[in-house]
């Protein structure tokens, strides 16, 4: 299996720069390796004492984000090395300043692996969620070096947890700890005879309150909202749009209504505008003179986060694609969360829908059975609003759980 494995590195990595020319992503993805060695080697300083931070991308780094602050406060001196696998993690927080170096993830060669792990020769290493790449976990287990898996969670469909998985069940072992997010995931490994695992709790509860605590004014909301209700769509997409904007066109006079599309280029936002029969506005483009219009494109990237303070109600796209975005966010300003159907792989959206906070639909009568709902019944409005916010207060935590285990 080790061979086969190997091999397959060696195979994706070669399909990968043979596709390259036709395809923006996985351009980055070669372009962001090359002479990662000698580039690597320039940034390392002798004598200094590295923690390394692996994240897939950027929903991982996020989940990782509060660890790394956290270790920064409380050991000043250290220097963090942080990689990504993905080009969408290191693209945008390739300026990340709580790190000292940021660099793409040589692929999992047992030479790179040697050379990567030789040359920053880490004190403790943690990985974020998951990505267990066999050469690169399996150096860090004969050198004893301290490994951390955070956020973790297992199913068990997952390789680890099947007959043949003993390739896979090797890798684990190389772990110090892993500080999972449930029950399920513990109880998954110690069927594997693994107990050196806490359910710690997931760290994004943690990082939604600290973007909470420093999110900016937006008078421009401020001033569009006015008096009234206002229902925000969040990283929306087009199906999430056809049915929210059915809604507006039918009852535009209930809220005022904005959406954060998940791609802000012309063209889909042109798309998005041809749906209303209603005045809007882009914000790049809001003046006062346009706070009456009822609906509001926010037409920029950085703003989400710190919009839905506010928000009345809020619907998180994704859910009839690829899966929900964060619905944390909006979730921790004690507001109640709407979302499409595929959202069974997201454990906090089923559990945010067991404890209350949350609803989903699958159509537009879904949808607007949801909304007058809550417009019309003010109890169970404030019902739901407060059990989305305590829901994310009731879940932070795992940062402190995890330092404690780390340090």
């Amino acid at each position: 299996m080790r061979l086969l494995y190997n091999i397959g590195i060696e195979l994706l990595t070669g399909l990968a720069w043979l596709i390259s020319p036709f395809n923006q992503k996985v351009r980055l993805w070669t372009n962001g390796r090359k002479n990662w060695f000698e580039i690597l080697k320039k940034k390392i300083s002798s004598g200094e004492r590295y923690v390394w931070i692996h994240c897939a991308s950027l929903g991982e780094f996020e989940q990782g984000r509060p660890v790394i602050e956290a270790l920064k406060k409380e050991k000043p001196h250290i220097k963090i090395v942080l990689t990504f696998f993905s080009p969408s993690g290191y693209e945008i927080r390739k300026n990340y300043q709580m790190a000292d170096i940021i660099c793409y993830l040589p692929p999992d060669t047992r030479g790179n692996a040697e050379k990567f792990i030789e040359m920053i020769d880490p004190a403790v290493v943690i990985f974020v969620k998951y990505e267990f790449w066999h050469n690169y976990l399996t150096i860090l287990g004969k050198k004893k070096i301290p490994l951390y898996l955070i956020s973790g969670i297992f199913n068990k469909d997952q390789n680890f947890f099947k007959w043949y998985g003993s390739f896979f069940r090797r890798i684990l072992k190389n772990f110090s700890w892993f500080f999972v997010q449930d029950q399920q995931s513990l109880e998954l490994l110690r069927t594997i005879g693994l107990e050196n695992v806490t359910v710690a709790g997931d760290t994004r509860f943690d990082r939604v309150m600290q973007v909470a605590g420093s999110a900016m004014d937006i008078p421009q909301l401020e001033r569009f909202r006015g008096n009234e209700k206002l229902f925000l769509a969040g990283s929306s997409w087009e199906k999430d749009e056809e049915i929210i904007t059915t809604y507006i066109n039918r009852f535009p006079d209930r809220m005022k209504w904005v959406f954060a599309p998940h791609e802000i280029d012309s063209g889909n936002i042109e798309r998005l505008v041809k749906l209303l029969e209603v005045k809007y506005v882009k914000f790049s483009g809001f003046t006062d003179g346009d706070a009456d219009a009822r609906v509001l494109i926010i037409d920029n990237i950085g703003m989400l986060s710190s919009a839905y303070r506010y928000a009345h109600i809020a619907e998180i796209g994704g859910g009839f694609g690829k899966g929900i975005h964060n619905i944390l966010e909006p979730a921790c300003w004690g507001i109640p969360v709407i979302f499409g159907p595929i959202n069974k792989k997201f454990r906090e959206a089923l559990e945010m829908i067991k404890a209350g906070g949350a609803q989903t639909f699958r159509d537009y009568r879904g949808f607007e059975s949801i909304i007058d709902q809550w417009l019309n019944d003010e109890g169970l409005y404030k019902k739901t609003a407060d059990a989305a916010g305590i829901f994310v207060r009731e879940n932070t935590g795992a940062t402190d759980r995890i330092m404690k285990g780390i340090v």
